[in-house]
């Protein structure tokens, strides 16, 4: 007895370090950015990472930031392409699914092991022949163009909304189909709604990679004036060295939005998320 209290003592010591270790992995970065983003240009050379500044309420870090990577213009085209990605993704998204779930047609099987397929592809791998797409379509340097790539199949989202139209009865659309109802009524007037947790999970994935997308952005939008949030803090950096106090101050900029709509919404985002990984 005596032995497996000591191993039960042992393993919850074992496991309190491992958390301690995880939250200081998780915190230490967060915390050197944020005394970086308050540090002068000659504190920061002169400091190290987790010495504090000598002031938070140094905020010209903030102002630079903003002013020369031109913070507002780069969040509003971010809004603008995350707002279009983000309604027409999860509508795609949910209406494939609806096709996919309650109609037969040859080859349906086919098209489900396809878009299978599709997900165990690198995405990097195929930038070559959709760079030589999109430019022969005129779609580079256009941020419908860009919006049309972070459109494409979103094959975690399609899985989401098959197993949701999963646990709802066919009888619903059957009921409505009596009463006169067409297939896009049933769609967007009884099925849709009902669709609330799938919905809200596939807006937080997707809404989270479109927010960090960096490689496409950089790729298709090399206009100044089309740049997104992801791609404003490469101002900052160049061939003789980073301004990383700046950079610092531009990563708080761009989490400020997250965080703050996390902090509103969160009930609703655990919400979706607990109702998106089970079924029933």
């Amino acid at each position: 007895m005596k032995g497996n209290k000591i191993k039960l003592v042992i393993f919850d010591i074992f496991k309190y370090v491992m958390l301690i270790i995880a939250a200081l992995v998780a915190l230490v970065p967060i915390l050197v950015c944020i005394f970086a983003a308050f540090k002068t240009n000659d504190e920061y050379a002169s400091s190290t990472a987790l010495q504090l500044p000598e002031s938070f309420l140094y905020f010209d870090n903030f102002r630079i930031a903003i002013e020369k990577a031109n913070m507002f213009k780069c969040f509003a085209n971010t809004f603008i392409v995350l707002i279009v990605v983000l309604i027409c993704s999860v509508l795609i998204s949910a209406m494939t699914a609806y096709v996919l779930n309650r109609f037969t047609f040859p080859g349906r099987g086919m098209i489900e092991n396809l878009f299978l397929f599709a997900s165990l592809l690198p995405g990097i791998a195929m930038q070559v022949t959709i760079y030589q797409i999109m430019y022969k379509l005129g779609l580079i340097n256009h941020l419908y163009g860009y919006m049309i790539v972070l459109m494409g199949t979103d094959i975690i989202s399609i899985y989401i909304f098959l197993q949701f139209f999963e646990n709802l009865p066919v009888s619903l659309d059957e009921s409505a189909i009596i009463d006169g109802c067409t297939y896009f009524g049933i769609f967007f007037k009884i099925l849709l709604p009902l669709l609330k947790p799938a919905i809200m999970t596939s807006l937080v994935l997707k809404g989270v990679s479109v927010y960090n997308e960096y490689y496409a952005s950089s790729l298709y939008l090399q206009n100044e004036e089309l740049k997104t949030i992801s791609t404003a803090l490469y101002t900052f950096t160049g061939p003789y060295g980073n301004q990383y106090n700046y950079i610092c101050a531009g990563v708080l900029i761009t989490i400020a939005p997250i965080l703050i709509f996390f902090l509103i919404f969160q009930k609703q985002v655990y919400s979706g998320m607990a109702s998106g990984a089970v079924k029933g």
